[in-house]
């Protein structure tokens, strides 16, 4: 075993392993490292640990000091700017050039990034392809074009997209463009365990591989597989026996099918749940359901902390939602009330229909208004028989 430490140059940049002699050195702390361009300042992302030595790559270079402030790197005044500018316009330049050679060249590659360095004496073209390309004849003519040393790079798609930058579907920039240095292995297998959509171009990112994102939280899920039941697990619950129907690994939630109950699944949380028989398989025959006090033992309890959040009073934004809802049924037509008696049938109304009775306003029972009704008719027939007489 070796001890070392671990540093990067810039922010977000590769981790390289450096040897730490006698020296104490902490996470966070600056460093004179020894490179082949001379001494460098970097910073320590992982202070003093044990390796082993078949994993280090050779030779391992030392730690020449720590650094002080005045080692630490200055930002560049402000006249640099058009200077890097002016090179930017270069490296446009430059790439512009080399697409366009290889589209007369006919050749299967795409030429991403092109960078030049300070003195302008040599250029790096970083492109993607397939197949293994023949760009010798493209390297040549790139060189009589800008009289510099040229070398072209083969990058994977994923290096693309990390030059290229870009907005995810979470509405974030890239994590491969803001702290992921290394690129791990992403399998199809994670987005099961997960319950995802299996569909590609749901869990694909830009570069057009499975998003690096699946693996945050897999080992979240693989643990939570572990406690969880399988899906057509028979299973006990505290309303009886059933079998399991769906997985919420997220929540740790299941639902299952009671048998002789209701066919709507019903929702248990993991702690509720004894597993008599894993995934699919033909239940025990010798199987007897134990008593319904025993069953209700499995019933769970929330802790103190769900029974107080379950307490508190809610927001009024949700009570006024809750009333919202609880009106729409209301909102539906009733059915009018059948009146008996010859004297409401005989009021004019065709096919013998009652007419509705009348609600009193605001204040006014409805009382009155039928006597307000009852008076108004009678003057109106004392009307009639007057003109009559």
């Amino acid at each position: 075993m070796t001890t070392v430490i671990n540093a990067r140059f810039k922010p977000g940049g590769k981790e390289y392993s450096f040897n730490p002699g006698e020296l104490e050195i902490a996470q966070g702390q600056g460093v004179i490292v020894s490179t082949p361009k001379g001494p460098e300042y970097a910073v320590c992302t992982q202070g003093n640990h044990p390796v082993d030595e078949t994993a280090l790559l050779s030779p391992l270079r030392p730690v020449l000091r720590l650094a002080t402030d005045a080692d630490k790197p200055k930002p560049e005044p402000p006249r640099e700017r058009v200077k890097t500018e002016e090179e930017r316009k270069r490296e446009r330049q430059a790439l512009a050039k080399c697409k366009e050679l290889v589209a007369q060249r006919g050749l299967e590659m795409s030429v991403v990034r092109a960078d030049i360095n300070s003195d302008g004496g040599k250029i790096l073209f970083y492109f993607t392809a397939e197949n293994r390309v023949d760009f010798r004849e493209l390297v040549k003519e790139l060189a009589s074009t800008f009289h510099a040393r040229i070398e072209l790079r083969q990058i994977g798609v994923r290096d693309e997209t990390k030059m290229l930058g870009g907005l995810g579907i979470c509405g974030q920039p890239y994590c491969c463009c803001r702290f992921l240095d290394k690129f791990q292995p992403v399998s199809i297998k994670m987005a099961k365990t997960q319950n995802l959509s299996l569909n590609p171009t749901k869990i694909s990112g830009a570069c057009g591989r499975l998003m690096c994102c699946l693996k945050y939280e897999q080992g979240a899920y693989e643990d939570a597989v572990k406690r969880c039941p399988k899906k057509e697990s028979f299973v006990e619950t505290p309303d009886g026996p059933g079998t399991v129907s769906d997985v919420n690994y997220l929540r740790e939630k299941v639902k299952v099918r009671i048998e002789n109950g209701d066919e709507q699944p019903k929702t248990y949380y993991n702690q509720e749940i004894r597993i008599i028989r894993s995934g699919k398989g033909k239940r025990p025959e010798d199987y007897v359901a134990p008593p319904k006090e025993e069953l209700e033992k499995l019933r769970y309890i929330p802790p103190e902390e769900e029974r107080r959040l379950s307490a508190e009073p809610r927001s009024s934004l949700a009570e006024k939602l809750e009333a919202l809802l609880a009106d729409q049924p209301r909102r539906t037509p009733t059915r009018k009330p059948s009146h008996a008696g010859p004297a409401r049938r005989r009021n004019g109304h065709p096919g013998g229909q009652s007419q509705p009775k009348a609600e009193g306003t605001k204040g006014q029972p409805s009382g009155q208004s039928r006597g307000h009704n009852h008076r108004r008719r009678r003057g109106q027939s004392g009307g009639q028989s007057g003109r009559e007489g």
